[in-house]
C-alpha cells in the first residue's frame, strides 16, 4: 500500500494533480460533454428565439449558465485553461525520461536481439577477411546512418558494425502535444480578445462603427467602410441570384483599399474580416404622410423625416415616425418594407401606427379619424456586412501545420537501429545485415534489404 509524504509542499500537490492523467480524462469528457450542448443549442442567436424556444424558467437558467454563448464563457475559458496545465506539465514530465533515450551519453547495442530479428539476410563472401571488410563498409554505413559504433564480438576476428537513425522521431509526440497547446491557445485568444458585429453601409456613405453580435454595445474600426455600388440580380421568382458590393476602405479621407465584396469572397483589412451577410433597403432622408379623413375622405400631406413630429389636422394630436424595418413580420406574414409610428392624443394612451410602404391601406384597420400611409419614400440599397477579428486565427494555424508534421512524424517516422555483422569463415567471411525498430517493421526490412544489396555490391569490388 503506497503512502503519501506528509511534508509534502503545496508546489508538489499542485505539480501532482496536473500530471494526473486522470485529469486529462475528465477534462477532455467534460469539454466533448459541453461541445454537445454546445452543438443543440445555437450560439449567439436572438434572445427573444430562445426565450420562446425554452421558456423563461429555462432561459433564466441556460442564460445564467453562459449556455447561449458557451465558447465565450468564463468557465470554458476556466477548462481550456486547466487542460492546457495538465498537458504541459505532463509533457514535461514524460520528457525527462524521453530525453535521455533521444541523446544517452553512450549508446547501447545487444548483438542478440539483431541475431535474433526475422529480417536477417546472411550470404558470404570468399577470400575476404573481416578486417578488409570493416575497412570498406564502415565509410559508407556512416555516410548512411550517421552515428556509428564499432566493436568486436566474443567471437575471434569477427567485427560488428552498428548504426542508428532517428532517435529525435520520438519527439513527434512532443510536437503533437504542442500543437494541441496551440490550438488551444488560439481558441482562447479569440475568444478574450476578438469580436464578432454586423455593420450597414448604404450605399454612397462611410461607416466604422457596427453594433457587436448580441449585445446593446458598439465598437469602431480604425478606418471607415464606404459602399461606393451594390448591385442585386434575382431569379425570375424574384428570389435573390447574387449580391455585390463595391468597396472602398478609407483612412484619413483617403481611399487605400479596394475591393468587389460577395458572399464567399471576404475583405481582411489589418486583421478584420468582413463578410457579404446581407443587404437591404434604408429610406432617404425626406418621406411623404397621407392623412385621409376617415368621414370625408379628404386627404393632408406633410413631409416628414425619421424621428420628426407633426401635428395631426385638428391639433388635437400629434405623430411620430419614430423608425423602419425594411423586412417586417405581421402575425406570421412578411408585409415588406415599414414605418413604425406613435399617434399621441391630447388625452390618453399613446397608440402605435404600422405603415407598410407596399400596403398603403394598412392603417384602415385601426379605424381611427384619420388613415395614416406614407409615400414619395426614396429607398436605396445597403449591404449588410459582417465584422469579424480573431487575433487566434494564426496561432491555430500554426498549431494544424505542427500537428501535421508531428504527425507524419509519430506514425511515418521511426528510430531505427541496423547492424552488419562480419564473422569470419574458412574460405572468407560471412556478412549479417539485420534492423530493429521501434515501428513501422515493413519499412526496417526494406531498408535491410536495401542496405544488403548496396554492401554485397561494395563486397564484391573488393
Amino acid at each position: 500500500m503506497k503512502t503519501r509524504n506528509n511534508d509534502e509542499s503545496a508546489a508538489d500537490r499542485i505539480w501532482r494533480f496536473f500530471a494526473s492523467v486522470r485529469l486529462s480524462v475528465v477534462l477532455l469528457l467534460t469539454l466533448a460533454a459541453t461541445s454537445i450542448i454546445g452543438t443543440l443549442i445555437p450560439q449567439n442567436a436572438d434572445p427573444a428565439a430562445y426565450e420562446r424556444k425554452f421558456g423563461q424558467p429555462l432561459y433564466t437558467i441556460f442564460e445564467a449558465l453562459n449556455l447561449f454563448d458557451m465558447y465565450r464563457s468564463w468557465w470554458f475559458r476556466l477548462l481550456l485553461c486547466l487542460l492546457i496545465a495538465n498537458l504541459v506539465v505532463c509533457s514535461v514530465r514524460r520528457l525527462k525520461s524521453t530525453w535521455k533515450t533521444i541523446f544517452p551519453k553512450k549508446p547501447t547495442y545487444q548483438t542478440e536481439r539483431f541475431r535474433k530479428s526475422s529480417g536477417r539476410i546472411q550470404w558470404q563472401v570468399e577470400k575476404a577477411q573481416p578486417g578488409d571488410l570493416k575497412q570498406t563498409l564502415e565509410p559508407y554505413i556512416r555516410s548512411r546512418l550517421g552515428n556509428v559504433s564499432v566493436k568486436n564480438p566474443e567471437s575471434q576476428g569477427g567485427v560488428l558494425i552498428f548504426g542508428e537513425k532517428g532517435r529525435w522521431t520520438r519527439l513527434g509526440v512532443y510536437a503533437v502535444h504542442f500543437s494541441v497547446l496551440l490550438l488551444m491557445t488560439g481558441a482562447l485568444i479569440g475568444s478574450i480578445f476578438g469580436y464578432e458585429g454586423q455593420m450597414n453601409v448604404p450605399e454612397g456613405e462611410a461607416r466604422k462603427q457596427f453594433s457587436l453580435t448580441n449585445t446593446n454595445q458598439s465598437k469602431e474600426l480604425d478606418f471607415e467602410v464606404r459602399c461606393d455600388e451594390f448591385e442585386v440580380s434575382h431569379y425570375p421568382s424574384g428570389r435573390p441570384k447574387d449580391y455585390r458590393s463595391d468597396i472602398a476602405i478609407v483612412e484619413n479621407g483617403e481611399v487605400v483599399r479596394q475591393h468587389e465584396l460577395r458572399v464567399n469572397d471576404p475583405l481582411t483589412h489589418r486583421g478584420v474580416t468582413m463578410y457579404q451577410s446581407t443587404y437591404g433597403k434604408t429610406p432617404g432622408e425626406k418621406l411623404t404622410v397621407v392623412l385621409t379623413e376617415s368621414a370625408t375622405g379628404d386627404k393632408h400631406e406633410k413631409t416628414i423625416s425619421i424621428g420628426e413630429t407633426i401635428e395631426m389636422p385638428g391639433g388635437k394630436s400629434e405623430l411620430t415616425i419614430e423608425d423602419y424595418s425594411d423586412s417586417f413580420a405581421f402575425r406570421g406574414h412578411n408585409i415588406g418594407p415599414a414605418f413604425l409610428a406613435r399617434l399621441v392624443p391630447e388625452s390618453g394612451r399613446a397608440t402605435p401606427v404600422l405603415l407598410p410602404v407596399e400596403h398603403p391601406s394598412f392603417d384602415r384597420m385601426r379605424r381611427g379619424d384619420y388613415e395614416i400611409s406614407v409615400k414619395d419614400v426614396d429607398f436605396r440599397y445597403y449591404t449588410g456586412l459582417q465584422i469579424k477579428q480573431d487575433p487566434g486565427v494564426p496561432v491555430v494555424y500554426a498549431g494544424f501545420l505542427i500537428m501535421i508534421i508531428g504527425c507524419y512524424i509519430t506514425f511515418f517516422m521511426s528510430h531505427r537501429k541496423m547492424c552488419v555483422e562480419l564473422q569470419p569463415e574458412d574460405t572468407g567471411t560471412r556478412i549479417s545485415v539485420a534492423g530493429i525498430s521501434t515501428r513501422n517493421r515493413m519499412g526496417t526490412k526494406s531498408a535491410v534489404k536495401k542496405l544488403s544489396r548496396k554492401i554485397e555490391n561494395l563486397t564484391s569490388k573488393t
